[in-house]
This record gives structure tokens, sequence and C-alpha cells, in this order.
């Protein structure tokens, strides 16, 4: 494998240190284990002008959210985000650092939201949770300090698929009206197979992680057929929010990512797409330890504040309306 010498650097030490696959742990350890590694990887917490943790309704009981805000006063430019995890694992700290980032970089708020788990949740609770917070913070927006007319969604892996779900929910409900979508090494396929060849190595997320989420979060094998759990296999992707699809090249997920990117630029919505070479699925989380985690998040930042009119359009790195450049 042509990994990033820092990848690289990274695998020996976890092969050194014996760390054992998620998908071989309970989900009390698995769920440790992910928060404890997101936070070593991250770096330096960055301050923020605020942090507020708070509720919003969600369909089966309130729903957790975190605020992150820069300064300033008034209607504010917000990202709904949702965390990765595999619908299984995750909460609005894993998130933490990343929001910290895209807020002190973009300008913008972030919104997490602490959607339902499986497998104590399954599809399609998670997403009835996203797309029922998006729908509140709209409908309250003067009281969350939203800017309507500037609000996006975005999530890393499980998270870039709850978002690329929720946009579809908002097109057919008639909005809320969004910016952006910023999806990050989505999850995009749910049928099992798929993904480029070289993916199995333990010491990193692969194939059999892939399977070991999908299984906690379809309630039925079928429900991998369902555009709100895979949506590359939506009919139409006209009519969606500008994107930006950021893929690693060491990812099972690699292929979905890219391809629908593909798909929404194809359906005429404005799409970015980046290929980190070298790298693997969480480095958009690690910039601690990766330069290109970084570069991704000062690339995601760049996309926000182009489509939140907070600098000149086509100042956001990446690639426009086509397929995967190199990061």
């Amino acid at each position: 494998m042509t990994l990033d010498p820092q990848v690289a650097a990274w695998r020996s030490a976890r092969a050194a240190a014996g760390t054992a696959p998620l998908y071989t742990q309970t989900l009390a350890e698995a769920r440790a284990a992910d928060l404890a590694a997101i936070r070593a990887g991250a770096g330096a917490v960055e301050p923020v002008e605020e942090v507020r943790d708070t509720q919003v309704p969600g369909p089966d009981g309130p729903l957790p959210v975190r605020i992150h805000r820069p300064a300033g006063d008034g209607p504010l430019p917000t990202l709904v985000y949702f965390f990765g995890g595999g619908w299984t694992l995750g909460s609005v700290d894993t998130a933490d650092g990343i929001c910290r980032r895209l807020v002190n970089l973009a300008g913008c708020q972030t919104v997490t939201v602490g959607y339902r788990l499986a497998p104590e949740h399954r599809f399609p609770a998670a997403v009835d949770d996203c797309h029922a917070a998006l729908r509140w913070l709209a409908a309250h927006a003067d009281e969350f300090r939203v800017d309507p007319e500037r609000l996006a969604v975005g999530g890393d892996s499980a998270g870039g698929n709850l978002a690329a779900a929720v946009t579809l929910l908002a097109r057919a409900d008639g909005g809320p009206r969004l910016a952006a979508q910023l999806l990050v090494y989505p999850n995009t396929d749910q049928r099992p197979g798929r993904g480029p060849t070289g993916t199995e190595d333990p010491l990193l997320f692969n194939r059999h992680s892939v399977e070991w989420y999908r299984r906690h979060y379809l309630a039925d094998p079928g429900d991998a057929a369902h555009p709100l759990a895979s949506p590359l296999l939506a009919e139409d992707l006209s009519g969606l929010p500008p994107a930006l699809v950021i893929t690693a090249e060491h990812d099972p997920l690699r292929d979905e990512g890219e391809r629908y990117a593909e798909r929404l630029a194809e359906a005429g919505v404005p799409t970015e797409a980046t290929r980190y070479d070298g790298m693997v699925h969480g480095f958009f989380a690690m910039p601690g330890v990766f330069d290109a985690g970084r570069r991704a998040q000062e690339q995601a930042a760049a996309f926000l504040r182009t489509r939140f009119g907070l600098t000149p359009a086509g100042s956001a790195a990446g690639t426009a309306a086509g397929g995967p450049d190199r990061g």
C-alpha cells in the first residue's frame, strides 16, 4: 500500500501497541476506545467564543445538541454537523475537535446533533433524528442565532451518510433551504461487497469494519436499498445543495463517495471532490497526527466560507463539478 509516511508511522505504532480492531470489542469498549482515539488524534483543543450544550425535540424524546459559536452578534451562518461512528459509535463529544476547528477557520456556527445510536435504535432512527433537529433549528432560527439563509449540513463517515440523507428529505419537504452539504468520506451505498481492493488491513478501517457497522444499523438487509440508507441509490439527485465530497485513497468507502460526487455533478449540483492520496478513513478527525487532516479541514472551511458568502466565490480548494482531484 502507498500509505502516506505519517499514516505508515501511525499504523506501526498501533501494531506495536497491539491495538484491537473496534469490531472485535464489545459495544461499550468500542465506544470508549473510539472517543479516546479521536481525542488523541485531534491535537490541541482549540478555544472558541462559546460552547453550549442544550436539547431539541426529537421523534422519540429530546436530542442533545452542542453549539460552538464564533465571536459576533446577530444571526450566524450555521453548519449542522452529524458525527461519524458507523451509526453505532460517537457522540457530540467525538465531533468536538472538528467543530472547534471549523468554527475558527470558517467563521460559522456549528450545531452537532446527538442522534440515537444503533443497535439500540436501528435505521431509520438516526435519519429521523437528524432531520427533526434540522427542521427544529430552522423553525427556531432566532432562538439559536441561525441565519436561515445560510444553513448547511455536514458530517464524516456515517455522519456524511446522514447529511446526504437529510438533504434528500429537505428537498422533498420543500425546505429548509440549504446552502451547502459537506460530506467527508461518506457511506453512500450500503449494499455489501463494494469498495476498493486492498482494504482488509486489521490495523486500519476496513471492509470488516463496514460490515460490522452495517449489521448494527440495518434492521433488515433489504434496507440497504433504501435511498435514505444508501443515498447513491436515489433516482434523482437534482436540486440538492452544493457539495464538497472528501475521500481517502485507502478507504473502503472511497469509491462510493466518489461515485456520489460524480452523480451530484451529473445532476447539475455544484460539486467539489477531492481524494487525499495516502490517507485512510478517519484522517479528517486527526489533524494532530496527519498534516492532510489539517489541510482537509482547511479545505472544508474554505468551502463553507464561500457557500456562506464569507469570501468571494471560487476561493475554496478543490475541483468543481467533476471527479476527484488529488489532495
